[in-house]
């Protein structure tokens, strides 16, 4: 056997999931349950390129995608030779987006109950509940070796806020108990067929949000808030209902049991979506759904998740008291209300790469972009002045433009990179209230003071972490970091 398989630990739930058989339905707002092949797509192109990618279960990649040469050339994110496939550099301007990303995600995670921890990056391969939970989860590991033990990198956090939580006193009073980790990182080593850029990836940042809750009921309407709340998070980081759509995944019983609740979800996500039914359970929960962004190459990738689990409380053996005083095992939502950090990276470069197709300039949302306003002067002469219009901002990212290049080139350089607002200045700008502003894509400029285009930025960003300039605000004194 070669040291790469020696590496490689495949689950008994990945196993499983290779041959389990799938039957397959889409479900509309009206509640009607269709066969795969009845239900008409007409209206629903990107629902029909997801269900055909989900049926299919082909996960590689033949060509190039959009986003893959959008983070480079804006200098966000890049391949690092030296690691192992599927680990990235992210550059000044990527770190920033990312940063801004999961201090978003938290702080909607804080706003919805959530308690914070931190757990390890590995665990023992032979910690009895450790080793069962390993076999329940579709994903291949890495491995390491210490002190002649065997260990493996955390693919979430539910192996230590399993621990912490069977360490805990709980009372039912508790309930639902919602703990969470920005996990930098997660490790799945992802089959080299199938890595591609931020989308698919072997490292990666999730917002992993557990919920302990006493009983199904209760279960079931925790799930339903957290439908919501992923929703919002998502919408937050840009990106509507239209750009993703749903897979709701089960056993046969459980929707048998529990219809009103799936129809309920797809009531709130207002839109048909697909079903994934089994015969028998192979994994540790009972329902799961997802919502997936499908992309230039007609791939779909998962974004949030959740899924109610039946088996963790009593495997990593969690009790509550109840309120008949006796001990007992809670079930376990466990979600992500974006996904992977590095994954709603992707599909907001793949979102712009299907606007470019459309002839829309491409843009990140504006609380993302690195720079939010370029001032240009039309010549060194005017510096100054463009340093006295910066100083005027608050919480607002500019920067200057002071190379000794042309104003066309240096308005076209600012057009590559997405800028929002560019403010050339010269002569007529001295002694003027209102700049002429170009805003990206609009034809015409507006005439904004300082506090006018401020306000305008403050009221799109409102509600979003703010972080300043990741560069040197001139720009002849930063480096380049893709050639």
């Amino acid at each position: 056997m070669s040291e790469k398989n020696k590496e490689e630990v495949i689950s008994e739930a990945l196993q499983a999931e290779e041959k389990q058989k799938s039957y397959w339905y889409i479900l509309d707002t009206d509640g009607k349950l269709w066969e795969f092949d009845e239900f008409d797509f007409k209206g629903h192109d990107n629902l029909r390129k997801f269900s055909g990618y989900e049926y299919e279960k082909d996960r590689s990649v033949t060509g190039a995608s959009p986003h893959v040469g959008l983070m480079r050339s804006l200098e966000l994110v890049d391949y690092e030779p030296a690691s192992d496939p599927g680990n990235f550099r992210y550059y000044p301007k990527g770190r920033m987006v990312k940063a801004l990303l999961e201090e978003y995600v938290t702080s909607m995670i804080h706003a919805y109950g959530g308690i914070e921890v931190e757990t390890p990056l590995m665990y023992n391969m032979e910690h009895p509940t450790l080793k069962s939970y390993l076999n329940r989860f579709p994903a291949r590991q890495y491995t390491i070796e210490s002190d002649d033990n065997k260990f493996f990198m955390r693919f979430a956090a539910c192996f230590g806020q399993f621990l912490m939580s069977h360490d805990a006193t709980i009372s039912y009073r508790n309930l639902p108990m919602k703990i969470y980790e920005m996990t930098r990182y997660s490790f799945r080593r992802e089959q080299r067929g199938e890595l591609t850029g931020l989308r698919r990836l072997r490292a990666f940042t999730m917002p992993d949000v557990h919920a302990i809750c006493k009983d199904l009921d209760q279960a079931k309407d925790e799930y339903k808030i957290r439908f919501k709340l992923s929703q919002d998070v998502l919408e937050g980081i840009g990106l509507e209902r239209s750009d993703y759509e749903l897979a709701v995944r089960m056993v046969k019983d459980f929707w048998g049991e529990n219809m009103d609740l799936v129809k309920d979800l797809v009531k709130s996500h207002g839109k048909p979506v697909l079903i994934e039914m089994w015969d028998e359970r192979s994994f540790y929960y009972m329902i799961k759904w997802d919502m997936n962004f499908v992309d230039n190459l007609d791939k779909a990738s998962a974004l949030a998740t959740d899924q109610i689990d039946v088996e963790n409380g009593e495997r990593y053996d969690i009790k509550f008291m109840d309120e008949d005083g006796v001990q007992k095992h809670p079930y376990i939502l466990h979600c992500s209300p974006s996904g992977a950090i590095e994954r709603d990276i992707y599909a907001l470069l793949e979102k712009a790469a299907f606007d470019m197709k459309k002839g829309i300039k491409p843009s990140l949302p504006l609380w993302l972009a690195p720079s939010q306003v370029r001032i240009i002067p039309v010549s060194n002469e005017y510096v100054d002045l463009a340093d006295r219009i910066q100083g005027e901002f608050s919480k607002v990212r500019v920067d200057i433009d002071n190379r000794d290049e042309t104003v066309g080139k240096k308005i076209r350089e600012a057009e590559k990179e997405w800028i929002p607002y560019i403010i050339v200045v010269g002569e007529k700008e001295a002694d003027v209230e209102k700049y002429g502003v170009r805003v990206r894509g609009q034809k015409k400029p507006d005439q904004l003071s300082v506090p006018e285009l401020q306000e305008r930025i403050h009221a799109e960003t409102a509600g979003k972490p703010y972080r300043p300039v990741p560069l040197p605000i001139y720009l002849q004194d930063r480096p380049k970091f893709v050639g």
